[in-house]
C-alpha cells in the first residue's frame, strides 16, 4: 500500500476522475476527506469506499467560497489530525467561441477552476508547512497546454493551474511539500459519454492510441505523484493524454 497511513483531500470527488482517484487512494491505504458541492453524490462515493474496506469521511463543499474551504481544512484535522496530500480536482466547463462568451461563462469557469484551486492549495499549504511535509496535486488538462476551440475560460484556467504549480513548487519545497499536476487528454467520464458519437469518435482519434483515457487512467497518475515513489518530482506537469498532443 503506497499511501498508507495517508489523509488525502480530493475535490470533485463525486464522480468521474475525483471518484476513481478517491477509490484507487483507499486501495492503497490513505484516509480520505472527499469533497464535492453534490453533498448526495459525495456521500454515495464516501459510503462505496468505507464498502471497500476504506476509511472516509463525506464533505459538502463548494472551493470558490473561502470560508467553506477553511471549515474543509479544519473538519479534516479534526478528524485525522493532519493533511499529506491534496488532490485539486474538482472543475467545470462552460464552453463559447471568444465573441459570444459571456462575461457570467467566464467567471463561472475561472471562479471554480482557478480561483478555487487556489483556495484549497493555499489552505492546505498552511497545514503542510506546520508539518514540514505533504502533496499538492492539480488537474491541469492539454487544454492548458495547447489551447482548444471554445474554450477561452478553461484554457486560461487551466494555464493559470499550471503556473500555479510550477510557483508553488519553487516557495513550499523547503518545507518539504511537493506540487504537481496532471493534464489528461479525453478522458471517459459521465459528462463525456453523454456527448454525441460523432464528438466521441472525434475525441478518439485525436489520440495516436485511438481511443479515450479511463478515469482510472489518471487516479494512477495521482496515486503514483502523491507516493513515496514521486518523492524527487516536483513541479511537473504530467501528461496523461494516449498520444493526444505529440
Amino acid at each position: 500500500m503506497r499511501l498508507k497511513g495517508k489523509v488525502a483531500i480530493i475535490t470533485g470527488a463525486s464522480r468521474g476522475i475525483g471518484e476513481a482517484t478517491a477509490k484507487k487512494f483507499a486501495i492503497e491505504g490513505a484516509k480520505l476527506a472527499l469533497v464535492d458541492v453534490n453533498k448526495t453524490e459525495v456521500e454515495r462515493t464516501s459510503t462505496m469506499i468505507q464498502e471497500l474496506g476504506g476509511e472516509s469521511i463525506a464533505l459538502e463543499g463548494d472551493v470558490t467560497d473561502r470560508q467553506n474551504v477553511e471549515n474543509i481544512m479544519e473538519e479534516t484535522v479534526a478528524q485525522y489530525g493532519r493533511i499529506d496530500i491534496v488532490v485539486n480536482n474538482a472543475g467545470i466547463t462552460n464552453d463559447a467561441k471568444l465573441v459570444k462568451m459571456t462575461e457570467a461563462q467566464w467567471d463561472s469557469v475561472i471562479n471554480v477552476n482557478l480561483k478555487g484551486v487556489f483556495n484549497v492549495a493555499q489552505e492546505a499549504a498552511k497545514v503542510m508547512i506546520e508539518q514540514k511535509s505533504g502533496v499538492i496535486l492539480n488537474a491541469s488538462s492539454v487544454v492548458g497546454l495547447y489551447g482548444n476551440f471554445g474554450q477561452t475560460n478553461y484554457a486560461a484556467a487551466k494555464w493559470g493551474v499550471n503556473g500555479m504549480t510550477k510557483s508553488w513548487a519553487k516557495e513550499l519545497g523547503k518545507y518539504g511539500i511537493r506540487v504537481n499536476a496532471i493534464a489528461p487528454g479525453f478522458i471517459a467520464t459521465p459528462m463525456v459519454e453523454k456527448m454525441p458519437e460523432k464528438i466521441i469518435d472525434m475525441m478518439k482519434e485525436k489520440s495516436v492510441l485511438n481511443c479515450m483515457g479511463d478515469p482510472e487512467d489518471i487516479a494512477n497518475g495521482y496515486a503514483f505523484l502523491a507516493s513515496d515513489e514521486a518523492k524527487y518530482i516536483t513541479g511537473t506537469i504530467l501528461s496523461i493524454d494516449g498520444g493526444t498532443v505529440l
